[in-house]
């Protein structure tokens, strides 16, 4: 082997980030293949590579037999005679080297090798890119949008290492996305297939907005302010409620920030989604009704014998407010709260019922 070789090497490391001791243990496995295959050789190859002297050697062994009547296994077993043509100073019950001439190993052989290297380079590939894909487990990463197949409307995107999908259910409703847009994803899980990794990655996902304001809210970084929970209906609303171990802090106020130019920015990031930021308390009645903000609430009763039911009154002005467009307020405080909430008006009535009705 030549120095160029090793210095092709030495370039994969560098510009791919591969490492050249793995490529040579490839390469010395495609070699045993190629051997194995041209000559019918089992377990009995050897392949030598030095990167030190460039030196490069290939081998078949053999154990070394008495006579040619003791040879039961041509590939594994040779006379002492013969092995004395090829090496002087061997004895029987030894092992002799058979050297193997590169250009001997045949078209397809050589092939062969290639073909595996190949595989090993992008096995390589592979791995290194699940190894730091891995690492954005759970994170934002901003991506370039490459393709929009209207058809099926899904997204390919351009994420630094490869390229990951985006699917329709992924993406925030109403959103029109072109190529050469840069986006912020959420990477929900990274898995192993066949043909690599593969990123699942969404943009309505609840843990987008929960890493948002743990990247734009130095108190919720920091630990003084806890996001308790999240709910969201992409491209609408979200929720979030959140708590501060420190009294002196006020966990609502950190969210959004001087102004709101806190929230207002992770509002502008997601194109105009309200979020509504309500205190969490560990006082069940307490949080459902800062949950149903902005509506007001005068009562919660927790339910007996139901888990996790209640029975909110608000004031009969209030009703469709608590309730949300097609019960959209309703839907992410029940989230939010895990409970079941039956919203009921002061007077007991709804809007069009007589007292008898």
């Amino acid at each position: 082997m030549n120095a160029e070789f090793f210095e092709a090497l030495a370039m994969l490391e560098e510009e791919k980030g591969i490492s050249a001791d793995y490529l040579l243990e490839k390469i010395k496995n495609a070699i045993v293949v190629a051997v194995r295959r041209d000559y019918g050789t089992e377990d009995n190859v050897e392949v030598t590579i030095d990167p030190e002297t460039g030196a490069f050697g290939v081998a078949i062994l053999k154990e070394i037999v008495e006579t040619a009547e003791e040879v039961e296994d041509k590939t594994h077993q040779i006379a002492l005679e013969d092995a004395l043509k090829i090496k002087k100073r061997i004895k029987v019950g030894g092992t002799l080297a058979i050297p193997l001439k590169t250009k001997d190993f045949g078209r397809i052989a050589a092939q062969t090798a290639k073909h595996v290297i190949r595989q090993g380079i992008r096995e390589a590939e592979r791995s290194k890119m699940y190894e730091e894909m891995q690492s954005k487990e759970h994170e934002i990463i901003s991506a370039t949008v490459t393709q929009v197949d209207h058809a099926r409307g899904t997204v390919t995107l351009d994420i630094g290492k490869g390229e990951a999908v985006l699917p329709k259910n992924e993406q925030v409703p109403g959103e029109e996305l072109y190529e050469g847009d840069i986006i912020k994803v959420y990477v929900v899980d990274v898995v192993v297939t066949d043909r690599g990794p593969r990123v699942m990655i969404s943009r309505t996902h609840p843990g987008l907005v929960k890493r948002m304001f743990e990247i734009e809210v130095p108190e919720i970084f920091d630990g003084t302010v806890e996001l308790k929970a999240i709910s969201r209906e992409a491209g609408m609303r979200s929720k979030i409620a959140v708590w501060s171990k420190d009294e002196n802090v006020d966990p609502v106020g950190a969210c959004i920030g001087e102004r709101g130019s806190r929230v207002a920015r992770i509002v502008d990031e997601l194109n105009g989604e309200k979020i509504d930021i309500v205190r969490y308390s560990e006082d069940p009645s307490e949080f459902i009704s800062a949950a149903l903000s902005p509506a007001e609430v005068v009562e919660v009763e927790l339910l007996e014998g139901e888990p996790k039911s209640c029975r909110v009154t608000v004031p009969d002005h209030q009703l469709s407010l608590a309730i949300g467009n097609k019960g959209q307020n309703a839907r992410l405080t029940a989230r939010l709260t895990g409970y079941n909430i039956d919203i009921r008006p002061e007077s007991g009535y709804y809007e069009g019922e007589s007292e008898e009705q």
